[in-house]
């Protein structure tokens, strides 16, 4: 069932209101990341230098383009840490967006939802962002002790916190957020598996563009299968 929400989502990209969200959310990453790597590629261009001499080699002259390449590939690792919070923060400007473009493809039959202020929403956002770093710092002992299962603790760790805040905002569109609550609640093994399903792609680079939209619309889903709704396709 999981699978099939994640599909019909999927298949949705080719909806206008995904790929304008899709424009901004790229945008976004590049207002918040760009100034970043740029500032790391020369300051990495500015403490190697251009050449060293190395004992029985002799002159290197490709060493900081060396080091500037290695530092990337580090940063694009070290990006997959980050990714998360910052598509928590993403969900608070695109949510109502999205969810209505799969309500009226998908449930045309309900009435409007329950429009919550964007203040309301960022605050959300905010709030969850700061949960996810503080977590994922604390985790990171756990990550390099635990060596070649390291990926799979992200997922899982990661799966819950975005399971919880995606159901959550979705949830509260339609109800309040006490009823969310006991929702989220009841089914708190499915929406953790929906959620590691998310995480997942968000540790690879580019691919983790698109986890802010596909788990909006993959968790409106999820929301109105539990409640009893059949998508019309």
């Amino acid at each position: 069932m999981i699978f099939n929400d994640f599909l019909r989502a999927l298949r949705q990209f080719t909806d206008p209101a995904f790929r304008r969200v899709l424009i901004r959310s790229v945008l976004l990453t590049l207002a918040i990341f760009g100034p970043f790597v740029f500032g790391f590629s020369a300051f990495v261009q500015w403490v190697v230098p251009d050449s060293v001499t190395l004992p029985f080699i002799g002159q290197v002259t490709f060493f900081d383009n060396l080091a500037s390449g290695l530092g990337l590939v580090v940063l694009l690792f070290l990006s997959s840490f980050v990714m998360v919070p910052v598509a928590s923060l993403f969900i608070g400007f695109f949510l109502d967006e999205v969810v209505d473009a799969v309500e009226a493809r998908h449930y045309p039959d309900l009435g409007p939802a329950r429009k919550q202020p964007l203040w309301e929403l960022l605050v959300d956002s905010l709030r969850f962002m700061m949960v996810v770093v503080v977590v994922n710092l604390l985790a990171l002992v756990i990550y390099f002790a635990s060596t070649l299962l390291a990926p799979v603790i992200f997922w899982a760790v990661n799966g819950l916190l975005l399971g919880r805040e995606y159901f959550q905002l979705v949830a509260m569109r339609r109800m309040p957020r006490k009823e969310a609550d006991r929702m989220r609640r009841r089914y708190f093994f499915r929406i953790w598996m929906a959620g590691t399903l998310m995480a997942i792609p968000l540790s690879v680079p580019l691919l983790s563009l698109f986890v802010p939209i596909l788990g909006v619309a993959t968790f409106a889903h999820q929301f109105h299968r539990l409640r009893g709704k059949r998508p019309v396709q």
